[in-house]
């Protein structure tokens, strides 16, 4: 049986995510290695954790069917696809038979079965899997619709792509936002400056939560002026950097350092925040901005299960869904619904490609409506 587990250097004190097997804890070479890649392509931590136990979750099904991980054949591979969505998941209370039964969503089997195609892939550059087994992993397909933007050449010959063998047809999810009067109601009834003021830093500057709770008090110029600390941007705004080293290891998804401009109500809320956090003496020791002010460790940096279980409780008292990424959605939508000019917005969000636009463009009811209402007045009148 293998797992997924995070391993400590004892020297360094550096953290990494290996595959072992549970009974002799030896670890599994090939596994290491892929993740071992990942580091090396600065993906971020819980990138390596989520991979290395989705890889852990295909060596385990393999050796339940007693199939080589190496060549698993058409049949494994379509057994696996089938499996994920079939096999039960463990109960979340730790006993057998306590708790409705759970299984894995379409959507989960097809993240799984891309983390087995890269890691065979990844076997196959390094000799370890056979030409064979990549082959059955992708098939041409045509594309009948193709995003804006996109060149399908003179003849239509890139309307030609290869397209993952093993994956199920599923709805495309809709990507949910927080009216104005939502998102306000969420401040007020925040009972802490600390969560009124993370709320509204993630509605206005649109920030993901991991570039929020991976913000250092450094980052945050909120005067008029930061030439005093050798900044030359005017006006009050905060810096989102990417660093591997935050000790609630957070990290910021883009790999480019930004700025983003602030408002002056977020800065009152900024200051509302500092006379909270100073109540509380351990809290001065630390650089990062958001840090546990209610609960031990008292002054440790406040981490995403943390988070979680805070807009968890918001969401239970506002009567409505309430999520951090719901907060950058709704920023971004806002300002396109506004004409803020899509490059600009680009920029605010750290979207490395324009195509990552398309999804925040979507229609209101509002919208709907007044685009009926138009065509209905187009119409010749007796």
């Amino acid at each position: 049986m293998y797992v997924g587990e995070r391993a400590v250097s004892p020297a360094t004190g550096v953290s990494r995510w290996v595959v072992v097997d549970s009974r002799t804890y030896g670890l599994q070479t090939e596994a290491v290695a892929y993740l071992a890649s990942l580091r090396a392509r600065d993906c971020s931590p819980n990138t390596e954790r989520v991979y290395a136990g989705r890889v852990a979750l295909y060596l385990n099904y393999c050796l339940m069917r007693r199939l080589d991980w190496m060549t698993p054949g058409f049949l494994g591979l379509a057994g696996l696809q089938q499996w994920l969505v079939e096999a039960p998941l463990p109960s979340r209370r730790g006993a057998a038979g306590l708790g409705p039964v759970r299984f894995r969503s379409r959507a989960t089997a097809n993240a799984v079965m891309t983390a087995v195609a890269e890691f065979l892939r990844f076997g196959a550059t390094h000799g370890w899997v056979p030409a064979s087994t990549t082959a059955l992993l992708s098939e041409p397909k045509l594309l009948r619709f193709t995003p804006p933007g996109y060149d399908t050449g003179e003849f239509g010959q890139r309307r030609e792509v290869q397209a993952a063998s093993f994956r199920f047809r599923i709805a495309e999810p809709g990507y949910e936002d927080l009216s104005d009067e939502q998102i306000r109601h969420m401040i007020a009834i925040a009972p802490r400056a600390r969560d009124r003021f993370l709320i509204t830093l993630l509605a206005c500057t649109g920030l993901r939560i991991s570039e929020a709770l991976g913000l250092h008090r450094g980052d945050m110029h909120l005067l008029a002026s930061s030439r005093a600390v050798g900044c030359g941007v005017e006006g009050p705004h905060v810096h989102v950097r990417r660093r591997t080293d935050n000790p609630n290891r957070v990290l910021a998804k883009s790999r480019f350092s930004r700025m983003v401009p602030v408002t002056t109500d977020l800065v009152a809320l900024y200051t509302d925040y500092q006379f909270e956090r100073d109540r509380v003496a351990q809290a001065a020791e630390s650089e990062m901005v958001f840090v546990n002010l209610f609960r031990p460790p008292l002054g440790g940096a406040m981490s995403y299960p943390n988070t979680k279980e805070m807009f968890d409780r918001l969401a239970r008292t506002a009567g409505h869904a309430c999520r951090p990424h719901m907060l950058r959605h709704s920023a971004a939508t806002r300002w396109l619904r506004d004409g803020v000019e899509r490059d600009v917005v680009q920029r605010l969000l750290g979207h490395a490609s324009p195509l990552s636009m398309e999804r925040y463009r979507h229609v209101d009811d509002a919208e709907a409506r007044a685009a009926v209402e138009h065509v209905d007045s187009l119409k010749e009148r007796p």
